[in-house]
C-alpha cells in the first residue's frame, strides 16, 4: 500500500470516529412529573430503603432531562424495626402530575387515590423514556408495580411484612403491588387498583417476575 493511500484511509477513519463515538441520546422530557421506572432496582425490592428508592427515581428522571425536580418513589414504610410508618401519599407533593407525553394522570392527591379519577392505565402509565410498560396486552407481562401501600396511599399495618422489610430485602418477605394496567382476573376492586392489588410471592427478582412484575416502581415529582 503506497503512502498516499495509507494517508487517505487514516483520514477517512479519523473523520468517521466522531460519528461513531456519539451515542444516541435518550428521549428528553423536562416537563414530566410522573413515570413508572423503565427498569427494576439492582436487587429485587431492595432499594436501600426509601432514600435509596428516591435516589433511583432521581437518577432515571435525570437521564430523561427532568432531574431539576425533586423525585420521590411512591412507596410506604411500615412501622417496624424501630422505624415510624411513612405514607406514600405524604411523600410525593400535591400535584398535578403528567406523564412524559404531557397527559395528566391526576390533578391532586384526592384524585390520585380516587379510582374513578385516577388516570393511570396501560396507555398513560409511561416510563421516563416515554414508553408503555409491558402488561397483559404484551407477550411479556410486568403489570405489578411495587407500592407497599393501602388504597388511600397510607402505610400498611406492621403485623405483616408488605414492604420487603421496608425496601431493604431482595430475598425473603413480600410487598403489596398495584396493577398499572388496571386489569386482573376478575372485576373486583383489587384487580383494577393501581396501588393495592395483592402481595408479591417474594422480594427477589425471580419471585417478583413470577408474581407478574419486574420490581418496577412509581416515581412522582414532589415539587
Amino acid at each position: 500500500m503506497n503512502k498516499q493511500l495509507v494517508l487517505a484511509v487514516f483520514a477517512a477513519g479519523s473523520m468517521a470516529m466522531p460519528a461513531l463515538a456519539q451515542a444516541p441520546q435518550p428521549p428528553q422530557f423536562p416537563n414530566m412529573t410522573f413515570f413508572i421506572s423503565s427498569q427494576p432496582g439492582p436487587d429485587g425490592a431492595n432499594f436501600g430503603g426509601l432514600e435509596g428508592a428516591d435516589a433511583f427515581c432521581q437518577r432515571l428522571a435525570t437521564s430523561a432531562g427532568a432531574g431539576a425536580k425533586t423525585w420521590r418513589a411512591y412507596l410506604s414504610q411500615q412501622a417496624t424495626g424501630g422505624k415510624a410508618a411513612v405514607n406514600a401519599k405524604d411523600r410525593i407533593g400535591k400535584g398535578p402530575w403528567v406523564n412524559a407525553r404531557g397527559v395528566e394522570i391526576a390533578a391532586n392527591l384526592e384524585d390520585l387515590h380516587n379510582p374513578e379519577k385516577n388516570r393511570i392505565n396501560v396507555e398513560t402509565g409511561l416510563t421516563e423514556t416515554g414508553r408503555m410498560v409491558m402488561s397483559r396486552l404484551f407477550v411479556v407481562n410486568y403489570h405489578d408495580i411495587l407500592t407497599g401501600t393501602n388504597t388511600d396511599g397510607t402505610a400498611m399495618p406492621a403485623d405483616k411484612d408488605m414492604t420487603c422489610n421496608n425496601w431493604t430485602s431482595g430475598s425473603a418477605g413480600s410487598a403489596m403491588v398495584g396493577h398499572h394496567d388496571r386489569m386482573g382476573l376478575n372485576d373486583l376492586p383489587p384487580a383494577k387498583s393501581w396501588n393495592t392489588s395483592h402481595p408479591s410471592r417474594g422480594c427477589d427478582n425471580a419471585a417478583l417476575r413470577t408474581t407478574g412484575g419486574n420490581g418496577l416502581i412509581y416515581c412522582f415529582a414532589s415539587n
